[in-house]
């Protein structure tokens, strides 16, 4: 996606196409790396209004399905559709169930029927959505009236660590560009929705070393998909130098990355 906070930045937008790809060929093992990602779509879930009950939900951006099985034990009076850009996603969730429909699509252009869903819950799927804009207006159109937007998403500073490492080690781009926190704030408030909660918190997980992240950033399908990012191997004196610089984040519970997260619950006016 392309970074708000330096809007002429060259190369713009990763090919969607290659972000379905990546995230179809890390399907097999998303879920055995995924703490990040559980861990804030439960703080997702936790924040959807008290004793909403939805007759249709929407899980956008459904990825394994882990929080459509979520959704659906939290509401099993209601009918559930899992929705992902990368087919290899669906073709893993689909099977565990959860949700009665799973469809290929893009947030940006919703394949769907207009107020056709009570709630719309997204953890994050849509810092990969370079039209926010168009997210939210698609959101506004298939939402009820009444209706909810849950999401959570990633904001600029995160993985500051491994940027600021690799800006030190090469200078070159290898961490992927997010939005700003004020870009969100600004987007959902011309969105058309009332803002029920909208705020930005920091998860920090810690490795043992440089390896261990990029291991699993590239298992979760979430490694560099910048557009000019490096071509080719990563040669040993780059890596050398990454390693050194990140070095200095070091803290007794190991090596920190930095996720800023930011929570939003929306809701279409009556």
């Amino acid at each position: 996606m392309t970074d708000l906070s330096h809007p002429y930045l060259p190369g713009a937008l990763p090919d969607k196409r290659q972000v379905a790809a990546s995230f179809s060929r890390a399907a097999a093992s998303y879920d055995s790396v995924a703490e990040l990602q559980r861990a804030v779509g439960h703080a997702l879930l936790a924040r959807l209004p008290p004793g909403i009950a939805p007759q249709r939900w929407l899980d956008l951006g459904c990825g394994t399905g882990y929080f459509s099985r979520a959704l659906a034990e939290r509401l099993p009076a209601s009918q559930g559709t899992a929705l992902d850009i990368a087919e290899g996603m669906l073709n893993h969730a689909r099977p565990s169930g959860g949700a009665q429909y799973f469809i290929a699509g893009d947030a940006e252009r919703l394949p769907l029927k207009a107020e056709s869903f009570a709630l719309m819950f997204s953890s994050l799927a849509v810092q990969w959505c370079a039209n926010f804009d168009a997210v939210l207006s698609e959101a506004f159109r298939v939402l009820q009236p009444g209706g909810v937007l849950a999401f959570a998403s990633l904001c600029v500073g995160t993985l500051d660590e491994l940027r600021q490492s690799w800006r030190a080690a090469d200078g070159l781009v290898h961490v992927n560009r997010f939005r700003t926190f004020e870009a969100y704030q600004q987007l959902c408030a011309a969105s058309g929705f009332r803002v029920t909660s909208l705020e930005r918190r920091p998860h920090v997980l810690y490795y043992p070393d440089v390896r261990s992240l990029t291991h699993e950033l590239k298992a979760l399908g979430a490694h560099n998909l910048n557009p000019g990012r490096p071509g080719g191997l990563t040669g040993r004196a780059r890596v050398a130098a990454l390693v050194q610089a990140y070095e200095q984040f070091r803290q007794p519970q190991g090596l920190p990355a930095t996720y800023q997260v930011v929570y939003a619950v929306l809701e279409k006016p009556l």
